[in-house]
């Protein structure tokens, strides 16, 4: 199997302000925290979907400031999914179905980037494979009944692919397989709305802070595996 495309670090200084991209997104993120936690929601809404874009461009500015480390294509798509994914699912009916394939390809992506570099580590990938399959079919026998009917499919596509997300990101390192592990904790807690449960107070909250953190350990793992060859 080729190895996934990469994007180079260009030739030429990327805009000064991408130095704070990092820190920015740190910030925005606290600040989106903040809002989920206590309002108003204008400002959750506006700062959510500024989080990929920003985690995009940290990961550019690393690529610039160490050149040995190319920023992967494919990292690039599932950040940019994710972004859509982020900013599609603040509203509801047909756009929060876009906003649920903006992550279907954002998935798709982290699998690729993932799947070579965890066929080098097969048991690890099999046991991730049993244990992401079990969490898998327990997910969805379980929120089956609860699922309005026209969302039954979509959910049950769509975790497939955050179950394969997470199994390949596990054979890949320690430090995305944490990534993938919490990605998909929060859209569990996602589906679990979905499915009409009733949720404790505070879930609103770890779905961002567990998204937010599996995501940047997604990103800075592609990178230190960029930086392996």
């Amino acid at each position: 199997m080729s190895a996934p495309a990469a994007v180079s670090a260009p030739s030429t200084p990327l805009a000064p302000w991408t130095r704070f991209a990092m820190p920015a997104f740190l910030l925005v993120g606290a600040l989106n925290l903040l809002f989920e936690a206590a309002g108003p929601h204008l400002g959750y809404a506006l700062t959510k979907p500024l989080l990929m874009l920003l985690l995009l461009a940290a990961a550019a500015a690393a690529g610039t400031r160490r050149r040995s480390i190319p920023v992967p294509g494919l990292l690039v798509g599932a950040l940019v999914g994710s972004f859509v994914g982020d900013t599609m699912l603040l509203f509801s009916g047909t756009l929060f179905l876009v906003g649920m394939a903006g992550f279907a390809c954002a998935h798709v992506c982290y699998i690729r980037l993932f799947l070579g570099r965890a066929r080098l580590h097969p048991r690890r990938l099999r046991g991730a494979l049993a244990t992401y399959g079990v969490i898998w079919v327990v997910l969805i026998s379980s929120l089956w009944s609860g699922l309005d009917s026209s969302m039954r499919i979509p959910v049950a596509c769509y975790s497939l692919l955050l179950a394969g997300m997470a199994t390949t990101s596990y054979g890949a390192s320690r430090r995305t397989g944490l990534g993938g592990a919490l990605f998909l904790l929060s859209d569990s807690m996602i589906a679990a709305h979905l499915a009409h449960w009733s949720t404790p107070t505070g879930t609103g909250f770890a779905v961002m802070a567990t998204y937010l953190v599996g995501q940047y350990l997604l990103t800075t793992g592609v990178l230190a595996l960029a930086s392996e060859g």
